[in-house]
């Protein structure tokens, strides 16, 4: 039996294939099988717009594929580093704003002075 695997797919970019159907790119199915160890229906569980056909279309496409999949993987997870890293260094307003808050809720409270 020759399975079209390609078909369960939609290659918007070099650097953006989707699940067809649907906005979930492979690397997230991808990610959970490969650095989780996450089974297919656990994968399918996590992702309820993705049938469990969807999930073991992208992994077997990945099983056949590894040479041109495994270098998409390794570019999207060091895109995303870069991507945490750049934030880090430069938080929205909003992450600034939420720092404090839970900076000053964490502080310990002030000591009142006794009068007595």
């Amino acid at each position: 039996m020759n399975l079209n695997l390609e078909s369960y797919f939609d290659h918007l970019a070099p650097d953006d294939i989707r699940i067809k159907g649907t906005r979930i790119g492979i690397e997230s199915v991808l990610y959970e099988y490969v650095h989780r160890g996450q089974a297919a229906e656990a994968i399918a569980a996590h992702f309820p717009t993705l049938s469990l056909e969807q999930v073991y279309a992208t992994i077997l496409w990945y099983l056949r594929d590894r040479e041109r999949l495994d270098p998409y993987l390794a570019d999207w997870l060091a895109a995303s580093h870069a991507a945490r890293e750049a934030q880090e260094r430069n938080p929205p307003p909003i992450v600034l704003k939420l720092r404090q808050l839970k900076a000053a809720r964490l502080a310990p409270a002030p000591q009142r002075r006794r009068l007595f």
